[in-house]
């Protein structure tokens, strides 16, 4: 009788003891996480691991019985996992899924002031310049001609005949290519010579025009049929809050200009413009 109940406290003074081990993962991507924090709780100790390169944790040595664990991760939410049964007869595997956490933040606002004279494509970085036509009124010898403009910018010259021609370093002013709205166009000049880009009248209306630009090199990708310079130019659109009509008469031609919405309330507008050459009045005049 000794020596039974001699084993029975030896049984009792042994404590029982199982491993924890699995693997965290993300929810959604399925993917093993690294570094993830694994924490014995209930246990009066505190107790943990760091999850390995395929995200599995190991913890030996934990006394039989309920558990629970903590779970983080950065850019995670932590979990909690509680009444996990410990047996002595097997090891208990776990496959623990965390969540991305997300975290509502006060909006910022990022604002840019465009530089007036920066070019509104983007692909051109250097030899740009951007204009207004409010600027072919203010320069000298411009006469609203946005052609006559650019030859008091760095690089550039004019015609001393008095046609607009526009010379690019020392090129040939027939290596200017000039676009409307991303038409190519021969010649937008009146009384030109045949093949040259230049003339003494310019056909383009300021008052049709919005910002527009012009490059003296590096030009960008689609501007592939020029090798002097190039003048891009884009057209307004009308008022769409209320009709207004202009007259004027000047060296280049006496014109009417008529803009306004189509329908009040309408976000639609309708441009229109009529120019009659000067010289034309004054020959019809006997002058």
């Amino acid at each position: 009788m000794a020596i039974i109940f001699g084993m029975t406290a030896n049984v009792h003074a042994t404590d029982l003891t199982q491993t924890l081990r699995g693997t965290v993962i993300d929810q959604d991507t399925r993917e093993t996480l690294l570094g993830a924090n694994v924490i014995l709780l209930g246990t009066g100790s505190h107790e943990g691991t760091v999850t390995g390169l395929d995200g599995d944790f190991r913890l030996e040595g934990i006394p039989v019985g309920r558990i629970g664990i903590k779970v983080s991760y950065v850019g995670y939410e932590e979990k909690y996992i509680s009444n996990i049964v410990l047996s002595s007869g097997k090891e208990t595997v776990l496959n623990i899924e965390l969540t991305e956490s997300v975290t509502k933040l006060d909006e910022v606002e990022v604002l840019y002031k465009k530089k007036k004279s920066e070019s509104g494509n983007d692909m051109a970085v250097i030899s740009a310049k951007s204009f207004t036509v409010e600027e072919t009124k203010r320069y000298a010898g411009s006469i609203n001609d946005p052609a006559r403009m650019v030859s008091s910018y760095a690089g550039v010259t004019g015609d001393a005949q008095g046609n607009n021609d526009i010379v690019v370093r020392g090129n040939s002013p027939k290596g200017i290519s000039w676009r409307l709205e991303g038409v190519e166009i021969p010649n937008p000049n009146h009384f030109a010579d045949e093949g040259a880009t230049g003339g003494p009248i310019n056909a383009l209306n300021s008052k049709m025009l919005t910002n527009s630009d012009f490059y003296s090199g590096a030009f960008a990708p689609e501007y592939g049929n020029a090798y002097s310079g190039v003048f891009d130019m884009r057209l307004r659109n009308g008022n769409n809050e209320k009709r207004e009509y202009s007259f004027s008469a000047g060296i280049l031609g006496t014109d009417f200009t008529a803009e306004g919405p189509f329908k009040k309330g309408n976000s639609s507008s309708y441009l229109i413009n009529y120019r009659y050459s000067t010289l034309s009045i004054l020959d019809e005049l006997g002058v």
